[in-house]
Formats: C-alpha cells, structure tokens, sequence
C-alpha cells in the first residue's frame, strides 16, 4: 500500500504540471548573476571550488550549480575550525521538467541517514526570519550537521511541499518558477557539543544570506 505521503507528492505534481501548462509557455526569468561570481572571501571565510563532476550535472538538471568549501583560519595559538561545505542548485525556470532536488531523497541516496530533523528560525540581522531546515546526519562514523532552506523570490522555505506550493502559486501571479536549493553543512566533531557546530553554520550563513539576491532574484 502506498503511504500518504507517496500520495501527496503525486498529487503536488500533477497540480504542478496543470498549472505549468495553463500558463504561459515561457517563464519570466529576472537577470542575475552567476554563481561563480560569488566571493571566495566572506568575512575570514576563505572559500575553495569544488568541480561537480558530469555525471552528477545530468542528474541535477539544467540549472546552475556551485559547491565549494570554506575554511576560518584559527587565530594564532587557537585550532582551526572544520570547514563549512556551501551547494547552491538554482533553476531559472522549472516549467520543463528540471526541479529542486530534496536533501530527504539526495542525502540518503549518498549514505546518509538522518538522526533528526527540525525547523528553526534565523533572527539574526539579515535573515529577515529566515526559516531553514536542520538536519543531523550520519554515514555510520561520522556525523555533519546540515541547514538547508528553499530561496525563491526573496522568500525562505525550509518545507518540501511548501517549497512547491508556493511555485505553482508564484507561476499564476507572477509567471515565474524560478528558485533555488541553499544548502550550508559542517561537520560534528568527535566530542564536539551539537550547538557548536550550529553556531558554524549559522555564523557563515550570516555572511551569505545578505548576498544572496545577487544570484538567486527577489
């Protein structure tokens, strides 16, 4: 028997096709600039690309993709940091077929599985209450703490169905599908408390959410 949430996602599908179709054939798609051009340098953020090899480009589609590292140099006299891993997936239109991908079906289609899950709330300045989704993860010997939220016309969403709900809803009033997935992970540290490591990836996502409108358009 297909569970209810099967259900749901075929249904939020097929109301995404009909309304894609209704519209016009042709997204409004709002210049911006590529991802590419996002600084290496955010705060002592220090930032190395990452290539995305071709095999996994023909999964994620027809969008524009980064991924890259980011190291905080440790004070003298202090140890440095783990890294925070950034991946960008921004679609300028998803009328033909391309999508976001959700972290629920990537994250365990590479190993991962998930120990919890939450939402929370960014009321830092800049992230204009940002909701983002938080997840701890494990391989089985190593354990990364994930935020990841849906960007899509200035507005934050840390919910799949949500995520697409509002993009038939945008597609009607506005004709534009745009919308990208932001994803900031970091690893927890044997011994680490679990609060520090979402401190690193709140702190970064600080200095990048402010530059964010450049590349995925309000």
């Amino acid at each position: 028997m297909r569970s209810p949430r099967y259900w749901v996602i075929v249904l939020l599908l097929m109301a995404t096709w009909v309304t894609l179709t209704l519209r016009a054939a042709v997204d409004r798609v709002l210049p911006s600039e590529d991802l590419s051009l996002l600084p290496h340098t955010l705060g002592r953020w220090k930032g190395q690309d990452i290539p995305i090899q071709s095999d996994i480009l023909a999964v994620l589609g027809n969008g524009r993709f980064l991924d890259r590292f980011y190291t905080d140099p440790a004070p003298s006299g202090q140890s440095a940091q783990p890294p925070v891993s950034l991946f960008i997936g921004y679609f300028p239109t998803q009328r033909t077929g391309q999508s976001i991908h959700s972290p629920q079906n990537c994250l365990p289609g590479a190993g991962w599985s998930f120990l919890s899950s939450r939402t929370i709330t960014l009321d830092q300045p800049g992230f204009h209450h940002y909701q983002v989704g938080e997840y701890l993860i494990t391989d089985g010997t190593s354990k990364e703490v994930v935020l990841y939220w849906y960007l899509a016309q200035g507005r934050s969403i840390a919910n799949d169905y949500l995520a697409k709900a509002y993009m038939m809803l945008d597609a009607i009033r506005y004709n534009r599908t745009d919308g990208a997935l932001v994803r900031v992970v970091t690893s927890l540290e044997p011994g680490e408390a679990l609060a520090t490591a979402e401190q690193r990836d709140i702190r970064f996502a600080d200095r990048l959410v402010p530059l964010l409108p450049r590349f995925i358009p309000n």
